[in-house]
């Protein structure tokens, strides 16, 4: 309920699917990544972003 006039009730409702966007991969994307308001990038486990990047010597 909204106390805002002329709010209208989402309708817009189910399971969305989020598959990995690594090429070839056709995995669940659980690991969502997004950078302001951009829209995210979805990976699997395998290939997930690794954060803060690991430090390389």
């Amino acid at each position: 309920m909204s106390d805002e006039v002329g709010a209208t009730k989402r309708t817009e409702s189910g399971l969305v699917e989020h598959l990995c966007e690594h090429p070839g991969c056709t995995n669940w994307g659980a690991f969502g990544y997004a950078c302001g308001q951009a829209a995210p990038n979805w990976y699997c486990f395998e290939h997930k972003i690794e954060w803060p990047p690991a430090k390389r010597s």
